[in-house]
Parts: structure tokens; C-alpha cells; sequence
């Protein structure tokens, strides 16, 4: 899958955060704030480049309407995210790098323009379906691999699953959860859940248990 246009950095960012946060929730609508949030910027400054994408054809926005990705624009983003999830991928199996640093890098590494380069690491890495963080990885054709994933909250008592993959992938959670030992793979069973706060006990490997809250279990994808 080729690129359909020659876009700037912030531009493929901007194209990336809408595919992104629509991504987590198919019925979410986008709005400026939001891409704000994960581009880091102010709102004004997203709006401007709204404007510009639009003209460019790669989104469908109207002020204060949801704001969504032409055919063009998805092309775009998905060969972003497919670059930037590889890369995530050699950075953490091949280099060591910590599953909170491989982010920061592959952002830089995702604007590499060379399809032969991007084609070659893939093989390189064995084809891998999905990152360090459990997001599934573009095909070359565009096409994802989707899983059917839960988050833990909603997991019932007695059930055991395993960890795919994370809503928050920020430092401080992903740290935290190295902390506790809780990687992709890692085997979860729900031993009581707390009417009060919504928080869990839970036990991992080796009959480990462990209380933990309703934020990191609104923020744990699993499959059971």
C-alpha cells in the first residue's frame, strides 16, 4: 500500500491521532480537544490543520460535527500506524527497549518514507500480527487482524483470561504494570470483584493475588 500524497510530519501525526482515537472506540466522535490532547497542542492549532486536511481531502470535518477520515486519509494513517507499530516491534524485541520507551522512537522512525525498507523489517521480524502493546499491526494491503478483547473490569468473578494488549499506553501505567509483573501474555484470573469502588482481586502466575483498581482495569485489555 502506497502513499497516496507527499504530506509534512505533522501532518502524518495529525492523520494518525484521528485514526487512533477512533480506532479504541469505532463509535467515538473525534473532536478537536481530543486531538489536542494526544497531539499536545492547543485547540486553535488544531483547527487550522483540520482546515487544511480537509482542503487536502484527507478528512471529512465541520466545525463542531465529527470529524473523520476520507478513504484517502485512512490509506494514509493505517501506513503510518503499520511503520510506527514495526518499528515499536524492533525496538522492543530486538534492540530491548522497555515496552513504555519504544513509543517515543517509533515516532520518529514512522515517517521513514521507503516502502522496500519497511517491507524488508517486517520479514526481518517475522511477520508479527501485533505490538509490544497488543494493537494489531497493518498488513501491507491495510487490512487489521482484529481480536475480540474485553477490558479487565468486565471480566466476571472466577474467569481467567490473559492480558492482549492496553488502553493507556503512557509511561506511568506502562511502568507500573512492569512493576507488577503484568506484560502481554501474562494469565489473569478475577477471584472477587468490590461493588464499592469497582476495584479487583485478582491472582497472577504462581497464585499471586493482588487488589487492583477500576482504572488499571479499565485500561487492561484481555481475552478470555
Amino acid at each position: 500500500m502506497k502513499p497516496v500524497v507527499q504530506l509534512s510530519f505533522t501532518e502524518e501525526n495529525y492523520l494518525k491521532a484521528i485514526f487512533s482515537l477512533s480506532e479504541r472506540n469505532e463509535s467515538f466522535d473525534t473532536s478537536t480537544s481530543e486531538i489536542a490532547d494526544r497531539i499536545k497542542t492547543k485547540p486553535p492549532t488544531v483547527t487550522d490543520m483540520l482546515r487544511k486536511l480537509t482542503e487536502k481531502k484527507l478528512i471529512s470535518y465541520e466545525k463542531y460535527k465529527r470529524i473523520q477520515l476520507t478513504k484517502a486519509g485512512k490509506q494514509v494513517a493505517i501506513l503510518i500506524v503499520r511503520k510506527h507499530r514495526l518499528w515499536e516491534v524492533f525496538l522492543h524485541d530486538k534492540l530491548e527497549f522497555a515496552w513504555d520507551e519504544v513509543h517515543e522512537v517509533a515516532e520518529q522512525l514512522e515517517h521513514i518514507q521507503s516502502e522496500q525498507l519497511i517491507q524488508r523489517l517486517e520479514k526481518y521480524l517475522g511477520f508479527p500480527q501485533y505490538d509490544p502493546h497488543g494493537d494489531p499491526i497493518p498488513s501491507a494491503s491495510g487490512e487489521l487482524n482484529e481480536i475480540k478483547r474485553t477490558i479487565l473490569s468486565e471480566v466476571q468473578e472466577g474467569k481467567a483470561c490473559q492480558v492482549v494488549g492496553v488502553k493507556d499506553s503512557s509511561t506511568l501505567f506502562l511502568q507500573y504494570l512492569q512493576q507488577i509483573n503484568v506484560g502481554i501474555g501474562t494469565k489473569i484470573k478475577v477471584i472477587e470483584k468490590i461493588p464499592f469502588d469497582g476495584s479487583l482481586k485478582i491472582t497472577l502466575k504462581r497464585d499471586h493475588q493482588l487488589s487492583v483498581s477500576k482504572k488499571f482495569c479499565d485500561n487492561v485489555l484481555v481475552t478470555c
